[in-house]
């Protein structure tokens, strides 16, 4: 089981799906991490979710950079399931989202083990009094994923909703943020391993609802601490800038070199000739 790849069901609205800009962080590449594409595993590469052509910086990458970090040796899988702008309904049993999900769940378990759910979605439910049968809602689709994967005790991570919610742009109309909050973290108190992550301090992009790269970055650190420790992360982690800059500064293998300049060529940034000297 040493060599198994553990993977994760990524699950959600477009914050976990990722609309963080790319060339505000440095790219994650790690050979040790894969995500599912197409029926098989690639080695990942940002962005992970591509529900939209916007997608861009998620949680994930840093989550799965932390595991490796911590994890010195097996290979951690990404199951890229979110989509943008979707209300809890649409996750509901046996609705496209949730069948959708529970099917590329059941394929990368041929050849993973199945570790943790990340879930995160509330922007679209807060407004309206949507936020009065939230809970009842996600205790039956959590209950459900657990069930139909066998998977009784598998850890859910939650995380919060930004406090930028409710002041302009986008997220204007999404005034009952606090609400939600109210029902995310009762679920994850009630229920047995299932961890509440705090959005305290992240900041968005000039839209006013997605998320910005370095909070998605700090973000994901702080699903893993959850995971990791298996206990609520009710506030900043006290050293987010130094894990990243720690995560940033590890030295890429032979395959992690080639992998990013195959991407700059084939973006035409540099040429084949370029390519070719520059392999490692």
């Amino acid at each position: 089981m040493k060599n198994t790849v553990k993977s994760f069901l990524i699950i959600g609205q477009s914050n976990m799906a990722g609309r963080g800009y790319l060339h505000e962080v440095k790219p994650i590449v790690n050979e040790r991490i894969v995500m599912l594409r197409n029926g098989r595993w690639q080695m990942m590469a940002e962005p992970i979710n591509c529900d939209r052509s916007v997608a861009g910086i998620s949680l994930a990458a840093s989550f799965a950079d932390a595991w490796c970090h911590e994890n010195k040796e097996g290979r951690i899988g990404l199951i890229p399931c979110a989509e943008g702008g979707s209300e809890i309904d649409e996750w509901d049993v046996g609705k496209a989202l949730y069948d959708h999900a529970i099917s590329e769940a059941h394929f990368a378990m041929k050849n993973s083990q199945l570790t943790g759910i990340l879930w995160h979605q509330g922007e679209s439910d807060s407004m309206g009094g949507k936020h009065e049968i939230y809970y009842e809602k996600l205790h039956r689709i959590m209950q459900g994923f657990r069930k139909e994967l066998d998977a009784s005790n598998i850890p859910i991570i939650i995380g919060g909703l930004g406090d930028f919610l409710g002041q302009s742009g986008f997220g204007k109309n999404c005034t009952e943020y606090t609400l939600i909050n109210q029902k995310l973290k009762q679920f994850a108190f009630e229920v047995d391993n299932c961890y509440f992550v705090d959005a305290a301090g992240l900041t968005c992009n000039p839209d006013g609802i997605h998320i910005n790269a370095v909070s998605q970055r700090k973000f994901g650190l702080r699903y893993f601490e959850a995971f990791f420790r298996k206990q609520h992360v009710l506030e900043p982690l006290t050293n987010e800038d130094e894990q990243i800059l720690i995560l940033e500064s590890r030295e890429h293998t032979k395959i992690e070199k080639t992998f990013l300049l195959s991407m700059q060529m084939a973006l035409g940034d540099i040429s084949y000739s370029d390519f070719e000297t520059q392999l490692p």
